[in-house]
């Protein structure tokens, strides 16, 4: 049974809150709340160890395969996903204690909501079934269009919720499409039994299109360029606290699904063409870190420009997972947990700067926060630390995906990883020069329109609640240090190692065969040079932007022709859906070459 509680008892608890709106009050639903998020960390922190040398299934009912074919529906954990489950419960838990002080009316059925997204996203990481993974993240989905929206008196909120709803809702479509062509392929949906089926027999049109369909879904819930459109908009709008989930663990599901039904699902039928998909995924993860890169240093609001960050790191995961090694999906994994926990710290920096000041704004910020030591530390820490900072978490990461780039022949994307990291953190010390030191010109000519952010509590804006300073402290200091816990790279690396292996996890799901231990691998060698390299390259951006003339020149030549990715993040809906579109025929098109 304990496979399936961290989704019973957040959702039981969400059930409850809901059940019991009128009668709790605002204090005992977040601490109901509160308890269930952390019994959710516990019992997936305990799945994440028990399963680290044999992944644990577990079949509804009892009810076991026969012959090698499921007649039921299963869970199956492995450490890879039963720690993003956990990843996930420490963002809900800083979430919700962040808001305890953060809104002035937080009602409960905003806890509710959390501990629905909780439970969905539990339920996805665990799940072995690949119509249950679509299910799970349609209501994640559903729960997150409703945090998205919270603030139901800002016509820009529902706006953005709208964006978000309608492209989304548009990428699960793609994904449903494409179970329905694989399962009239195989006659069925568990993931093991999909792989066997379409690994015994050559790979047609059918099979292809249903690839091409779900990975395009996911890459949209990944906001991959160019399916990256909602996101900007969405993190814009959306209350701070909901942001750490959105940006620190969501859209990083859409790479942890592509990972999870490419090696389970499409292995065998695909391997022929394996190099020409490794090709193309680290392609289009090399122009979605440039493409946030670049629009991440051109804005003003700090978040959208954090937003971008999100973006442009996503793309150096996708490189990572598109690498297709274990060293390459063991660094994204540690990447999700450095980066994950640095850009929620500075989301919820960026909600203390509206809770003090009405703005997020970096010109209408500007000098403003001269007195907030503190919060200008965590900020400085957060956005130096995204460079890939050495010993922290994004290092570490950048250690394992360096070499195994080296191993299969693309060293050079080395060079994206120092451009994306430095623009990106570039953007946020100089948005934090502006903002705490009053550095620079108050006004920028390469910079971004405005973009109006609404402050989402009335009062309170003379101090800054504990509960509030401290979960940002605290999750900035983890993915400072994330990367010294010892023995993270060799476990890593293990379960990875134990995640591709098709053969062992299919005779494990179907026909309950031990799966082989994992050889322990060598640990890569750290890159502190890489990383201090790009912290330097980074603060001289940053210094030149603020100070130099000429810099500034520079900077405004290079952003004219860049003027044109503001025109098409249009924030039309309709333009966003057309985007979509292209990119999918583009990707199908691509695929198309690499499979003929």
């Amino acid at each position: 049974m304990l496979p399936v509680l961290p989704v019973v008892l957040p959702l039981f608890a969400a059930a409850l809150l809901a059940a019991l709106t009128k009668l709790v009050s605002q204090r005992l639903s977040q601490a109901i709340a509160i308890a269930a998020a952390l019994a959710t960390l516990a019992i997936n922190a305990y799945l994440m160890h028990a399963s680290a040398e044999q992944f644990i299934v577990y079949w509804f009912g009892n009810w076991f395969p026969r012959h090698g074919i499921a007649l039921g529906v299963c869970f199956t954990v492995d450490p890879i996903g039963a720690g993003l489950a956990a990843f996930a419960a420490v963002l809900t838990i800083a979430a919700l204690i962040f808001s305890s002080k953060y809104f002035d009316t937080a009602a409960n059925h905003f806890h509710a909501l959390l501990l629905a997204f909780l439970a969905a996203m539990c339920g996805f990481c665990l799940s072995g079934d690949m119509f249950n993974m679509f299910v799970f993240f349609e209501l994640m989905s559903a729960a997150a269009f409703a945090l998205c929206g919270y603030k139901t008196e800002d016509p820009g909120s529902l706006q953005g919720s709208l964006n978000f709803a309608v492209t989304n809702t548009i990428g699960a479509y793609f994904v449903l499409s494409g179970i329905g062509v694989l399962y009239a392929r195989t006659g069925a949906l568990n993931m093991a039994q999909m792989g066997r089926a379409l690994g015994s027999g050559p790979l047609d049109t059918l099979v292809s299109i249903g690839f091409v369909f779900i990975v395009c879904g996911y890459l949209i819930k990944a906001a991959i360029v160019p399916f990256h459109f909602w996101l900007a908009d969405a993190h814009a709008v959306a209350p701070s606290p909901i942001c750490i989930l959105f940006s620190g663990v969501m859209v990083e599901m859409g790479l942890f699904a592509l990972a999870r039904i490419y090696w389970d699902v499409f292995n065998h039928a695909l391997h022929p063409h394996f190099n020409g998909l490794r090709t193309l995924f680290i392609t289009v993860g090399v122009l979605t870190a440039l493409v946030g890169a670049f629009m991440c240093y051109l804005q003003r609001s700090v978040k959208r420009l954090l937003a971008f960050s999100t973006i442009s790191h996503i793309g150096l995961m996708t490189i990572g997972v598109g690498l297709m090694t274990p060293e390459g999906l063991a660094g994204a994994a540690i990447y999700t947990l450095g980066h994950g926990a640095v850009k929620a710290g500075l989301f919820l920096v960026a909600g203390i700067l509206l809770h003090r000041f009405e703005s997020v704004d970096e010109f209408d910020l500007y000098a403003r926060g001269q007195r907030q030591r503190w919060t200008a530390a965590l900020f400085f820490a957060g956005g130096i630390a995204l460079c890939g900072l050495p010993f922290s978490g994004l290092a570490a990461g950048d250690d394992l995906m360096h070499a195994s780039a080296d191993a299969v022949g693309f060293n050079w994307t080395k060079w994206i990883w120092l451009f994306a990291g430095a623009v990106t953190s570039a953007a946020v010390l100089r948005a934090g020069g502006r903002i705490f030191f009053g550095w620079g010109p108050a006004g920028d000519q390469s910079s971004a329109p405005k973009h109006e952010e609404k402050p989402e509590t009335e009062r309170g804006h003379d101090h800054t609640p504990a509960t509030m300073f401290i979960p940002a402290a605290v999750l900035v200091a983890a993915g400072l240090l994330v990367g010294l816990a010892p023995n993270l790279k060799p476990a890593a690396s293990m379960a990875a190692s134990q995640f591709e292996k098709t053969n062992a996890y299919a005779a494990h799901v179907l026909d309950a065969q031990p799966v082989p231990v994992p050889t322990p691998v060598q640990p890569a060698p750290s890159g502190i040079l890489f990383g201090l390299v790009t912290a330097l390259a980074a603060i001289t951006i940053a210094a030149g932007h603020l100070f130099s003339n000429r810099a500034r020149e520079v900077s405004v030549a290079i952003a004219k022709p860049l003027h044109l990715l503001h025109r098409i993040h249009s924030g039309h809906v309709g333009d966003y859906v057309a985007f979509l579109t292209f990119g999918m025929a583009c990707f199908g098109l691509l695929c198309a070459y690499c499979f003929r």
